[in-house]
């Protein structure tokens, strides 16, 4: 192979593009298996949300009592910069599956394409492909039985850290501007969100060709959209790590929306001297405890 293939074009914080088109990611997650969890009794099963892309899903659904019971169904959208891991990941299915024990749900985290190979927004269109299949099950006729008998569609929980928070909020918003009926979404959590700033994000801009930046482009933007005041979520919870660079990011979001024509409430949530998703990075941190407490205490306080 000619050696000048392998020299760097770009080098960005997440990964790297060689002159031949390879990418080479700085990290890898470690994958997880669905299936039960001894400790906790939760099952988990991965489907198949899309044929025509391959994206899958993965459910999450704590010990059942009795045949018909239904619990209220979070669904939850991985962080990753847009470009790195999986819904399928270890890091994703401890943080759910402790969730779903604590805050007694059921849960299901979609996975979608990742940039650069697939320039966004196609992670919000696959994400948002993945949640009009969860709706397909919404009057007990969709494919997944699981979902059929234990999802509470009238109580329906958004979730993303990072990246995934982003495409939580766009989700929030199509829910809303295209007038979605079949689920009814009562509360989102932003953790650790990440949205732009003024100052060009090189990475950003090479996942997203077609974005004009902070002042013209509403997924980087949030007050730029027009479909702000439509967001379907009675509530949110916006939280933020006190040593996270993109701390500011979520004070911001946090504010847009206060000030904002949508019509629900938002809570404002800190950790203090943790960084970035320490629960994801850290999980035996000491602040994991209460953090997870607060995002239980949120689900269940939600009616």
């Amino acid at each position: 192979m000619d050696s000048s293939n392998n020299e760097v074009i770009r080098d960005f914080p997440f990964f790297k593009v060689y002159k031949d088109g390879t990418i080479e990611r700085c990290t890898t997650m470690e994958p997880a298996l669905p299936g039960l969890d001894p400790d906790t009794g939760v099952q988990s099963k991965d489907v198949v949300v899309s044929p025509e892309t391959g994206v899958k899903a993965r459910i999450f659904v704590p010990k059942i009592d009795g045949p018909h019971q239904r619990l209220p169904l979070l669904i939850h959208y991985h962080g990753g910069g847009f470009c790195l891991g999986s819904a399928l990941d270890m890091p994703f299915k401890r943080f759910l599956t402790s969730l779903v024990v604590k805050a007694n749900i059921v849960a299901i985290t979609i996975d979608y394409r990742l940039a650069p190979e697939h320039h966004l927004p196609i992670a919000h269109e696959d994400s948002w492909a993945g949640l009009e299949w969860v709706a397909s099950h919404s009057y007990g006729q969709g494919p997944e039985p699981l979902l059929n008998r234990h999802a509470d569609f009238g109580r329906v929980f958004l979730a993303g850290e990072s990246a995934g928070a982003n495409i939580a909020h766009y989700v929030a918003v199509q829910v809303g501007a295209k007038y979605m009926c079949s689920l009814n979404i009562v509360g989102t959590l932003m953790v650790h969100p990440f949205f732009g700033e003024q100052k060009l994000d090189e990475m950003y801009a090479y996942m997203c060709p077609t974005s004009a930046g902070f002042e013209e482009d509403p997924i980087l933007n949030p007050a730029l959209d027009p479909n702000l005041k439509m967001m379907r979520s009675d509530r949110v919870l916006v939280c933020v790590a006190e040593k996270d660079g993109l701390r500011n990011r979520g004070v911001y979001y946090y504010e847009t929306l206060k000030k904002s024509e949508w019509h629900g409430k938002v809570e404002f949530y800190q950790t203090l001297g943790e960084d970035h998703c320490f629960h994801m990075f850290n999980p035996k941190s000491k602040n994991v405890g209460p953090f997870l407490q607060k995002l239980v205490n949120f689900i269940k306080s939600t009616k």
